[in-house]
């Protein structure tokens, strides 16, 4: 890794960059470290950018097959025999099966990211158009988004592309967020931190998203017919939140995604409830920290059996 210095007029705009060998390309990751500054800074800012660029490089390389590079073929078919013993059956919903999914979809996806309406009030909400006092136009405004998203994916024969994570984007934040259906401009870093102020997920340099969708959205193509659907919904959601395209938001649409992949498969959606939040953010950490996705499958089985309850009542 080197150090890059800019002249802007007087000023000296310092990055750090590495370049490395991709097939028979080299591509380059940069960090922008910060305006006029002293070695001391450098060298602070350094190690932790260092420590930045060495995640990005590990998630691009990893896009290239995501599953090659996480599990050998014996360890895939283990995997594939844990899903056919779920016995995940080919199914199609009922209007009124729709109906209770996206009302349960909607709340537990939307508090997952902190929203503070209640599941009677999603109901009301989507129902009889009532909205409760005292909360926020945003939580409200987001309850409608997904449940019209949901509604989208039913409908969509779109599998993967970045028109369609814009489209739902877009549906969701249309009515609470300025920059509803666009990725991260220039300049925008995101980070995930812990309640410690722990970094526990940076997103992809923002100048490296288009590139690392365009790498998943192909490994998805190129593997749609080889894979079980629920190993492509996971790896689909797991990278979509290492790449963490979109300046906010990005959670709930990385779940449309997972569920849309599942429905162009048809199998029936899956809803991450609240209650297992912890769970969802540890199989998460599991997948990008130590390229382990049977958490993530197997929070999704879970969550299918919760479902069989529900139906069977």
């Amino acid at each position: 890794m080197h150090l890059e210095i800019r002249r802007h007029g007087r000023k000296k705009k310092y990055y750090l960059a590495h370049s490395f060998r991709d097939n028979d390309k080299v591509r380059k990751v940069r960090r922008f470290l910060g305006t006029d500054l002293t070695e001391s800074e450098i060298n602070k800012l350094r190690q932790k950018a260092e420590v930045a660029i060495a995640e990005q490089i590990k998630i691009y390389k990893r896009i290239r097959d995501p599953l090659h590079t996480m599990l050998s073929e014996k360890e895939t078919e283990k995997i594939e025999k844990i899903i056919s013993k779920a016995d995940i059956k080919i199914e199609h919903l009922s209007e009124e099966d729709w109906k209770d999914f996206a009302e349960s979809f909607t709340y537990n996806t939307n508090a997952i990211e902190g929203s503070t309406i209640t599941e009677g009030e999603v109901k009301n909400i989507l129902e009889r158009g009532q909205w409760p006092r005292g909360k926020s136009s945003g939580d409200i405004s987001e309850t409608y988004g997904v449940s019209e998203a949901i509604d989208y994916i039913r409908k969509t024969k779109e599998h993967l592309s970045i028109p369609l994570m814009k489209e739902l984007h877009r549906i969701v934040f249309k009515n609470s967020k300025d920059f509803a259906g666009r990725f991260r401009s220039k300049g925008i870093e995101v980070m995930v931190t812990d309640g410690r102020g722990e970094v526990i997920h940076r997103g992809a340099p923002q100048n490296q998203i288009n590139v690392l969708l365009k790498e998943l959205i192909k490994w998805y193509k190129n593997n749609k017919n080889r894979y079980h659907p629920i190993v492509l919904a996971v790896v689909v959601h797991n990278q979509f939140e290492n790449i963490h395209p979109f300046q906010d938001g990005n959670g709930r649409i990385g779940r449309l995604l997972l569920n849309n992949i599942l429905i162009r498969h048809r199998l029936p959606p899956v809803n991450i409830e609240l209650k297992n939040r912890s769970e969802y953010y540890s199989s998460l950490r599991e997948y990008e920290k130590n390229d382990n996705i049977r958490p993530s499958i197997e929070l999704v089985l879970k969550e299918y059996k919760e479902l069989k309850k529900l139906s069977n009542r």
